[in-house]
């Protein structure tokens, strides 16, 4: 008859722990069906289960071991009722929740707990993704780390309803300062191969044909068609040309003064830094003009770019585009049209946009990221981040910042 037990054992960690217990389980025959341990402030903690088909005195040989290496032992029979309850648990779909601030209060832990607790889905794992913080509180120095904190959880449960836990956490994110994600854990995760942002207002903290607007004495009237398209009067190519109208005659040298002045948004060389060292394919896909992206894909390093072509005639703007307008639609197929040339699954593409105008793209994603949007579009996507830099996508993939410091 096969015995169970879940062995728990705590004490000052030293090297050799792990090694005695594991001898004494050997002599006894047991066969090793789960096992997890940390070590946090130098205070180990392991717990393992067990399975026994012979009688022997295990529980006496672990506590005689755990009193020679510092560890206090405790051993509880498991009975067969909490065995199969617990493998049903174990195959249960796991959900990745992440919490990302410039600093986490403690008091999110409550709140995102009885979140959980309300939709059914046991806690099962945290850890911190993000690297320590400085003894004088304040935020990492070193211009190679991600700014703020990461705590990522590993939720259980069956029948989730998402999208009502999402709409609860984005709320309560907003209540706290934090941004709180939610992920369907795949196999796809760590292994996801493209990259599309946005640019305006996503890789970069202006939108460029405001910009324009402003050196052309045209800001107000440009803005004005900006206000009636998001009350739904225009769609983007009506409004997109309708603004772009209003810049003819905008000299070429003003392009370049813009182009060199480029504000980048905060995290986004560390970024791009850390996915061409992944191994990841980088696109620009924007709504914005090809003269600023390919600006940024010389700077930045972008493997490929699709933006909207300006027409210039004799050093002037004319005030039209060339066709097609890159809109909503194109970008999504966009997507769909570079996965498949590069053999990639859609589960392994990954986009990054502020704005309404992305929304198809970032729901064709395997993981579709709104990034500082209004809170139409936080609603609408998948996940957002609002309260750290580009860099923290890094966290939404499962990297930790000890993985990418290796890394240097």
């Amino acid at each position: 008859m096969t015995r169970r037990l879940l062995i728990r054992a705590t004490g000052t960690a030293c090297p050799g722990q792990l090694a005695g217990l594991g001898k004494a389980l050997a002599k006894s025959g047991a066969r090793l069906l789960d096992i997890n341990q940390s070590v946090t402030f130098d205070r180990l903690s392991l717990e393992a289960l067990v399975g026994i088909d012979q009688d022997s005195d295990l529980e006496a040989a672990l506590v005689a071991a755990g009193g020679d290496l510092g560890l206090d032992v405790q051993t509880i029979q498991v009975s067969a009722d909490d065995y199969q309850r617990w493998s049903a648990h174990a195959s249960e779909p796991r959900l990745i929740l992440t919490l990302l601030a410039p600093h986490l209060p403690a008091g999110i832990l409550a709140e995102v707990g009885a979140l959980t607790a309300e939709h059914g889905l046991t806690v099962e794992l945290i850890h911190r993704l993000s690297g320590r913080e400085p003894l004088d509180g304040g935020m990492p120095r070193d211009h190679h780390s991600i700014q703020g904190a990461c705590v990522e959880c590993w939720l259980r449960g069956d029948e989730v309803d998402l999208d009502a836990l999402r709409e609860k956490a984005l709320a309560l994110g907003a209540m706290h300062g934090v941004d709180i994600a939610i992920q369907e854990d795949s196999i796809w995760r760590r292994h996801r191969r493209l990259v599309c942002f946005d640019m305006d207002s996503t890789l970069i903290q202006v939108e460029v044909i405001d910009e324009l607007a402003r050196r052309h004495g045209v800001y107000d009237e440009v803005a004005a068609i900006t206000e009636r398209a998001m009350r739904g009067e225009l769609d983007f190519q009506q409004s997109f040309r309708e603004r772009m109208a209003k810049l003819k005659g905008l000299d070429e040298s003003v392009l370049a003064e813009i182009a060199a002045e480029l504000p980048l948004m905060d995290g986004v060389e560390r970024l791009m830094k850390q996915l061409k060292r992944l191994g990841y394919r980088t696109v620009i896909l924007s709504g914005g003009f090809s003269y600023f992206a390919r600006h940024l894909q010389e700077r930045l390093g972008f493997d490929e770019v699709h933006a909207n072509e300006l027409v210039v005639e004799n050093g002037k703007v004319t005030g039209e585009v060339r066709e097609p307008i890159l809109d909503a639609d194109r970008k999504a197929l966009l997507l769909h049209e570079i996965s498949a040339r590069e053999g990639l699954a859609m589960e392994q593409t990954i986009a990054v946009g502020d704005g309404a105008n992305d929304l198809k793209m970032l729901a064709a994603a395997g993981l579709g990221i709104a990034f500082r949007a209004k809170p139409l579009v936080r609603r609408q996507a998948r996940q957002s981040i609002s309260t750290l830099g580009l860099d923290a996508v890094l966290y939404l993939i499962g990297y930790r910042q000890v993985d990418l410091e290796e890394a240097e």
